[in-house]
């Protein structure tokens, strides 16, 4: 959604025949932007191909950041990393196990040994990191993987991402990890800027200093025509974090740029 809301208005943007809109990650504001332009009712959820979307949201009944409730046909739950529930409001694995028979999958295809790790204690392992808040609303942080340590602060690459991909010359944009001398993560920010633009990297570092906490706005940043993508256009961040810092990378620190608290 904040891709197709970046794109030219046109006049005929409300001629089309779409009605409800599914996506995930889209801003408040944005998919409120989404949602007038084109006509149309934008709903989020979360979902994976092992078991299809058991959590979205309904139309009439929708809270801001939210990708809904969970379905009644399975049992969800955040737990930390020794498969404990987390106290509401903390973040955790979405973990979740079907309530009726042959609704999600029933292992991976000549992987064994995968199945057993992907669903252990009984509860089949998202991967993926969410709050909940006090009415049973799920909130997506992040990919576990994917999360970030910095100077003993935990960074969700999504909030930042999120946060970046709110500047008008920016397309899309992916944050990694980087390897620090601390022994912990530097955050690098690879961005593909809208066609025809151009930009100073000290221009959106002020910009994300705005945005988010100081200790998550990255270090590096990064221009790139693309990003690089599966067929199903899901980012290849593990080529993105191989490639590291290169020869492009521009570093905020090396440029004298202090970050406010």
């Amino acid at each position: 959604m904040p891709i197709l809301a970046k794109q030219p208005r046109r006049d005929d943007d409300l001629d089309n025949p779409a009605v409800i809109a599914l996506g995930a990650g889209c801003p408040a504001e944005v998919m409120g932007e989404v949602e007038a332009r084109f006509g149309i009712t934008c709903l989020e959820g979360f979902g994976m191909t092992e078991i299809g979307i058991p959590i979205h949201v309904q139309a009439d009944n929708r809270r801001n950041g939210s990708c809904g409730k969970p379905m009644d046909i399975y049992e969800i739950k955040l737990v930390d990393d020794e498969d404990r529930e987390v106290p509401v409001g903390d973040i955790g694995e979405i973990v979740f196990r079907p309530k009726e028979p042959l609704v999600m999958m029933l292992g991976y295809y000549n992987m064994p040994d995968k199945t057993l790790e992907a669903c252990r204690n009984l509860w089949f392992h998202s991967g993926d990191l969410a709050k909940k808040d006090t009415d049973g609303y799920f909130y997506f942080v992040d990919r576990k993987k994917d999360a970030l340590r910095r100077r003993g602060e935990n960074i969700s690459s999504f909030e930042v991402e999120r946060a970046i991909n709110t500047h008008p010359k920016v397309l899309e944009s992916a944050a990694v990890a980087v390897k620090s001398e601390l022994a912990e993560d530097e955050v690098k920010i690879c961005v593909v800027l809208q066609p025809g633009e151009q930009m100073d990297p000290a221009e959106l570092i002020r910009y994300a200093n705005d945005r988010m906490p100081y200790f998550a706005v990255p270090r590096y940043v990064e221009f790139m025509d693309h990003l690089p993508k599966t067929p199903t256009e899901r980012v290849q961040k593990f080529r993105l974090k191989e490639a590291g810092l290169t020869a492009t990378t521009w570093d905020r620190e090396r440029a004298g740029i202090s970050i406010s608290r």
